[in-house]
């Protein structure tokens, strides 16, 4: 079974900063994009940031400049760094990853971790 486990939310002050991290274990052979999408109650998921294997980079317009997406290949771990931030990035966040196991190849989720930005 393939897992990935979240840490690193909480609440923070506005202009703060929170790093979270996402590990994937598990019969994995290799790991293509990671990726981390963020929800709010009565909104559809939305795109934040994704990574490829190769480490090139996607961050979507409304945290770019502020959050930033790396990964530990050797970990199998994706990080995202956010800086300067805002009550409106306040939502579940939830990693994602395309994993090739030794079968097959799918999409998995983390279980989210809640992020709250306020004073």
């Amino acid at each position: 079974q393939v897992q990935l486990v979240e840490s690193g939310g909480g609440l923070v002050q506005p202009g703060g900063s929170l790093t979270l991290s996402c590990a994937a274990s598990g019969r994995i052979f290799s790991i293509n994009d990671m990726g981390w999408y963020r929800q709010t109650p009565g909104t559809q998921r939305e795109l934040v940031a994704v990574i490829s294997s190769a480490g090139s980079t996607y961050i979507e317009d409304f945290v770019r400049g502020r959050f930033t997406i790396s990964r530990d290949n050797a970990k199998n771990t994706v990080y995202l760094q956010m800086n300067s931030l805002k009550p409106e990035d306040t939502a579940i966040y939830y990693c994602t990853a395309n994993i090739e196991g030794f079968r097959y190849t799918s999409d998995y989720w983390g279980q989210g971790t809640q992020v709250t930005v306020s004073s």
